[in-house]
């Protein structure tokens, strides 16, 4: 593989983890809306002991849908990242752990959507991203 290709791809190689990633943080925000509701969701989060329920399940919205958002698009990929761990550092012992270690009623999706939120706070969105792009525009 010669130097070009190496380039190339590590630019492009966080773009196909950031598009499922976010598809899939906005696709959760979308079933508490559209599917369970604010208040079906609500309702969940009290059943599982979580405070301030309703509050708690705007929050998980905004920060899904927000985050979602960011993470494909690489603005504020970091941020959302990071906050998306906190959401699944509660929701593995909150609500899966008890369930053991495998899909679906374990944590396993919840510790991958970890990890990769991890990987993305602490690398960043990339080269191709929209924070790469103004950081190219503003040097210029």
């Amino acid at each position: 593989m010669n130097p070009t290709q190496s380039s190339w791809m590590q630019s492009w190689g966080l773009v196909p983890l950031r598009i499922v990633l976010g598809v899939v943080f906005l696709m959760h925000a979308w079933q508490k809306v559209a599917v369970f509701g604010v208040a079906g969701t609500a309702d969940i989060l009290d059943k599982l002991g979580i405070p301030l329920a309703t509050f708690a399940a705007v929050l998980l919205i905004v920060v899904e849908s927000a985050g979602g958002l960011a993470i494909i698009g690489g603005y504020y990929t970091r941020v959302f990242s990071a906050l998306l761990v906190i959401e699944m550092c509660v929701a593995i012992p909150v609500a899966r752990f008890n369930g053991g270690f495998f899909a679906p009623s374990g944590y396993e999706f919840e510790a991958t959507l970890l990890g990769a939120c991890a990987t993305l706070a602490l690398v960043g969105p990339g080269a191709i991203s929209v924070e790469a792009w103004l950081q190219r525009r503003k040097a210029v």
